[in-house]
């Protein structure tokens, strides 16, 4: 019994092993290429690598101001009779937006005409008395040159001056403006006691805008006067306006950063103080261009993944960089123009994996 037993496990056996055998041998038969096309192959989305000029896109941002933007000072003290503007309101130059009580000009200006009248009989009398000199008779003596000593000595020289003095006193009291513009920043009440220096507000020309921004010193060597500039205001949603580059700081701050100065076109939804966008074009030469989206990175090395001679497998391609305009990539080295880039579903691509064209 035992050895019938015996032989029946010998043939089991054998016949496993046998079996193994042939499993292991059918599966090292099986090419690679059935494995590949048992996975669905990735739908991606191409492009086109391209030999072109490239605009390396230069961004920053800064604050809007006036050319003409000057702060109205009282010139003298006294009460604010008078005030005729509104912050926000449109004046002329010349025009008056504030009076100061003149009570005591005047007072000044009455005293400064008497005095000279008082001179003026003064040097009347004097006159008199050197009426062959002044005739011209006495001809070693100069008219003009004794004329002029005997109103000095009148006082009537002294007199006319506190005049003029005292007219000027009186149109301080008179607050013009000095340009035309818009008011703003009105900080004092009507029936105020002010003083010589206090600021009434401030004049603010809006005809002609700058938008002073910081450029890195990076990119500084791409920027020259007279390029031509996109400025987007960062609070609204206008649509872009106009700049040209006025000036550029020819000095480095302690952040690497250098001021530019961008002339704006006349646009009345800008004000000063405004925050607001430059957009700098700095159109680069014979450069392989693609899309943003077709570059990857791997192990902290850019790839870019292409298609060639109709194939339907991804290559792997690493490439050097150039700049970047926020939308295309300037390549380097690594691919050549005219070549098919995937452009979507590339991150977790692998080298020859089976890919599909979709079409936008």
């Amino acid at each position: 019994m035992n050895r019938i037993f015996g032989s029946a496990s010998l043939l089991l056996a054998s016949f496993m092993l046998f079996s193994c055998e042939q499993e292991d041998e059918s599966q090292k038969e099986q090419p690679m290429d059935s494995f590949r096309q048992e996975v669905s192959a990735t739908q991606v989305r191409v492009a086109q690598s391209e030999k072109r000029t490239f605009d390396y896109l230069i961004n920053a941002s800064g604050k809007v101001e006036a050319d003409n933007q000057l702060k109205v000072v009282v010139e003298r003290n006294g009460y604010l009779t008078e005030l005729l503007v509104k912050e926000g309101e449109m004046v002329s130059q010349g025009q008056v937006i504030a009076r100061l009580d003149n009570s005591d000009s005047k007072f000044k200006l009455e005293k400064a005409l008497i005095q000279k009248r008082v001179a003026e009989a003064d040097f009347d009398d004097r006159k008199m008395g050197f009426g062959r000199i002044l005739s011209g008779q006495d001809t070693s003596v100069n008219v003009e040159d004794f004329t002029e000593k005997l109103r000095a000595n009148s006082g009537i020289l002294a007199a006319e001056l506190e005049v003029r003095e005292a007219e000027l006193e009186l149109e301080k009291s008179v607050i013009k403006a000095p340009i035309s513009g818009k008011i703003a920043d009105l900080s004092i009440r009507k029936g105020t006691l002010v003083n010589s220096g206090d600021e009434l507000c401030e004049l603010i020309s809006a005809d002609q805008l700058t938008l002073k921004v910081k450029v890195l010193e990076a990119d500084i060597g791409y920027v020259s006067a007279n390029q031509k500039v996109e400025v987007f205001p960062v609070s609204g949603k206008d649509n872009q306006i106009s700049g040209t580059v006025r000036s550029i700081n020819p000095k480095v701050d302690e952040n690497g950063l250098v001021q530019v100065s961008i002339a704006l076109a006349p646009n009345s939804k800008l004000l000063p103080g405004m925050n607001a966008r430059a957009v700098i074009r700095a159109p680069q030469n014979n450069s392989i261009v693609v899309p943003k989206d077709a570059l990857v990175y791997r192990s902290g090395r850019p790839v870019v993944f292409t298609l060639e001679n109709g194939s339907k497998e991804s290559k792997w391609n690493y490439v050097e960089v150039g700049k970047d305009n926020g939308r295309e990539v300037e390549i380097l080295k690594g691919i050549d123009p005219n070549m098919t880039v995937i452009t979507t579903n590339n991150l977790q691509l692998a080298h020859q994996a089976p890919v599909m064209i979709v079409e936008e």
